[in-house]
């Protein structure tokens, strides 16, 4: 199944791109560009299910992410941080600075603006390279948008305009629905046909079980019309939503006062959040609300309710709490603290009030990070099972 590599007389050039300088590019590594109509639609999730499955078939698969916007530092190196996720999760064997190669700080836009004649060839020669060193040996390579369509108009990076610059097609993710992706993906579509560029598909994401087939035949039939097809239908799955410990903690700015070792992964702790309960309630209600998955807020000066927890630790066969939140500014007394300290629960303080806890919780977006590795196959089954890959390759070629 494997394809021929590209030779250094494989080349052609991106002349047909107004204002840019000719840049050798590799023709023979098939390519996809995965774009989204929104943010958060599921385009990193979608690209990481595709790497996992076409590696499954056999292929040797590349990675780029051309635009960063969301910067970690490597090495040294600002990157964008789904590079280093997709990376991480499959040692793609590709320099990290080829996979990431622009990064957009906060002053970059300004600088673009300021001598755009002078950057624009630059930051087209190193796209290019980035991707030429990224689609090495490769048979073929995910090329990450940064976003819908327009993401990076204003410095002349465009997804659409990135996406001809490295001669892809594209697909686009949407959101689940009929009417209001279509209408998304309509609006998408028309800048990347003004680019020359084709979208071969489109992925209907974050769907409820019970609607997948009434999405699937006139979400299809809605796409047909605008001349793409339909090429998968992903479930909404619940637990890709769902936090660990660690991600609340940043998102929250909250500081450890215990972090058991045995519940430790990577990043803190792996259990997933299921349920967020505020302790404003008896000491023998809250006992009705333990269990596995179950994130405690409480006020730190609420020695009964933290009595009742490190009892019913050391009875109960089950985990009382995937962990404890501390709100108010309140720090248990030293030996209340220290025998929370004996248990298996995590505790983390904060100064913020329970109620602005509990809502940001609620309200958070929860990407995939390198230590959620138990999300992995669950996303590689979710690609494999609902996309009609054949189709999508079929259509690359």
């Amino acid at each position: 199944m494997m394809s021929a590599q590209q030779s250094p007389s494989e080349t052609r050039f991106a002349e047909d791109i107004p204002g840019l300088m000719e840049h050798p590019l590799n023709t023979s590594t098939l390519r996809i560009f995965v774009a989204a109509t929104r943010m958060n639609d599921g385009k990193t999730t979608t690209c990481l299910g595709l790497y996992g499955a076409l590696r499954a078939l056999g292929f040797e698969v590349g990675y780029i992410k051309p635009i960063a916007q969301r910067l970690i530092e490597v090495d040294g190196i600002s990157v964008d941080e789904d590079t280093q996720l997709v990376n991480t999760i499959y040692d793609v064997n590709i320099p990290i600075a080829a996979m990431s190669p622009i990064a957009i700080d906060s002053s970059f836009t300004r600088r673009y603006l300021e001598n755009p004649d002078e950057l624009r060839p630059q930051i087209t020669d190193r796209i290019c390279r980035a991707f030429d060193r990224a689609a090495y040996k490769k048979d073929i390579i995910i090329i990450e948008g940064s976003g819908h369509a327009g993401v990076g108009t204003v410095f002349d990076g465009s997804n659409a305009h990135t996406a001809r610059m490295l001669h892809s097609k594209c697909i686009l993710v949407a959101g689940g629905g009929i009417g209001k992706p279509i209408d998304e993906v309509a609006i998408n579509m028309a800048l990347f046909d003004k680019m020359g560029v084709e979208c071969i598909g489109v992925i209907l994401n974050k769907v409820l079980r019970e609607k997948l087939e009434f999405v699937r035949e006139y979400g299809g039939k809605g796409l047909r019309s605008l001349g793409v097809p339909l090429l998968g239908v992903l479930p909404l799955l619940p637990r890709l939503a769902k936090p660990n410990l660690t991600q609340v903690v940043n998102e929250i700015d909250g500081r450890w006062l215990h972090r058991p070792t045995l519940r430790d992964d990577e990043t803190g702790t792996g259990e997933r959040i299921e349920r967020v309960i505020m302790g404003a309630m008896s000491a023998n209600t809250i006992s009705g609300y333990f269990g596995p998955g179950v994130l405690l807020i409480l006020p730190g000066d609420r020695d009964d309710l933290l009595f009742s927890i490190i009892a019913s630790a050391g009875t109960l066969n089950t985990p009382v709490t995937c962990g404890i939140i501390l709100t108010n500014k309140f720090t248990p007394n030293p030996q209340l603290l220290d025998m929370l300290r004996q248990t298996n629960i995590p505790v983390v303080e904060t100064d913020e009030e329970s109620f602005v806890v509990t809502t940001k919780i609620n309200n958070m977006t929860v990407k995939t990070q390198p230590s959620d590795a138990d999300k992995i196959p669950i996303i590689e089954c979710l690609v494999r099972e609902n996309i009609d890959l054949p189709t999508l390759l079929e259509k690359l070629r």
